[in-house]
């Protein structure tokens, strides 16, 4: 159904795992359609350049203003089809207003009447990556779902900025290697593990000679002070001070990740880190990281996984993932 013209446009989803987990649908585009000029729009459209899976990378903006702009702009390329990832109907009325004239995407939020082909949504629903896969091979494109793979390009600058970034951690590290401790989570605080728990993680980690880092956005500050006055001590932490440029550099430094179901934990998964991924309120059937080295947790509750973003209760699931199984999982892998 995709168009071989000389412009594909893809409408990127709006969260950094879901853009992650969109790779392998996007590398199965780009060998369908190798003369085709494919951009990417999205939020986390510009993380991917250097990935070989489009010619380019086009940020979405927040304000309906200057998407506006961009819409205007992008018809001008006079696109012949584009992917419409996400299920909103926001995406939707973008792709029509970028002029392409085959336009693909989920029946979904009631945007049908908006694109010329639609897909049904599955049911039951299935993991993200194949959803996507699905959307590109019902357009034409041979899309296996694989689990995603991130290249990380030769780039001795931004190597330096990770170099330094590790270098200026209090107390160093130790031989056995760096284990991230993620701490945030972008859907809201029903993903995230209290901080004690992170804190005594940290305490077993220490045991077995290996350094936690702790890891999250500038908004992560006040989990981190809780997690550090939790400990009773200072721990290595680099919260807020990274960047999404170096993001995939610096995961991939790492022994281990621990974290929520957050974009942080694919991204960690495509570079090759091994990965222990806390699931309570939403489902590790449809959002796990896939990859040999990925292990995720679910915590067990009667009303588990309600995704809802903020528990109304007394947050069950996270609470009860115990740190000594989160750190058995992380110690069983290390051969790995």
């Amino acid at each position: 159904m995709i168009v071989a013209g000389p412009v594909v446009l893809v409408r990127l989803p709006n969260w950094l795992g879901d853009t992650v987990m969109a790779l392998p649908a996007l590398a199965a585009l780009r060998r369908a359609l190798p003369d085709a000029l494919i951009a990417l729009v999205g939020r986390w459209a510009r993380l991917l350049d250097g990935q070989g899976v489009a010619d380019a990378a086009v940020a979405y903006p927040s304000r309906l203003s200057s998407r506006w702009r961009l819409g205007g702009a992008l018809r001008s390329w006079r696109p012949d089809s584009a992917v419409v990832m996400p299920n909103s109907l926001e995406s939707a009325l973008a792709a029509r207003r970028w002029g392409a004239r085959v336009r693909i995407g989920y029946d979904a939020d009631l945007r049908g009447g908006l694109l010329t082909h639609t897909l049904p949504l599955p049911s039951p629903r299935r993991h993200q990556v194949e959803e996507y896969c699905a959307l590109v091979e019902a357009g034409g494109a041979a899309a296996p779902p694989e689990p995603p793979r991130w290249r990380l390009a030769r780039d001795p600058e931004a190597e330096g900025r990770v170099d330094r970034l590790l270098e200026s951690l209090e107390g160093g590290s130790r031989p056995g290697g760096l284990v991230g401790l993620h701490l945030g989570a972008a859907f809201g605080s029903s993903k995230l593990w209290p901080p004690a728990s992170f804190a005594d993680l940290a305490g077993r980690i220490e045991s077995a000679g290996l350094t936690p880092v702790l890891l999250g956005a500038g908004a992560d500050a006040g989990t981190a002070a809780a997690v550090q006055a939790a400990a009773g001590r200072p721990l290595p932490s680099l919260v807020g001070r990274d960047a999404p440029e170096i993001l995939p550099r610096l995961l991939a430094r790492m022994t281990c990740l621990v974290s929520g179901d957050t974009g942080v934990a694919h991204l960690a998964a495509a570079v090759g880190t091994r990965t222990v991924t806390l699931f309570g309120p939403t489902d590790p059937g449809l959002t796990r990281p896939l990859g040999p080295r990925a292990r995720a947790l679910e915590g067990r509750a009667p009303c588990a996984p309600c995704f809802l973003p903020r528990c109304p209760i007394e947050h069950p699931c996270m609470r009860g993932l115990g740190s000594d199984a989160v750190a058995g999982a992380v110690l069983d892998g290390r051969a790995a």
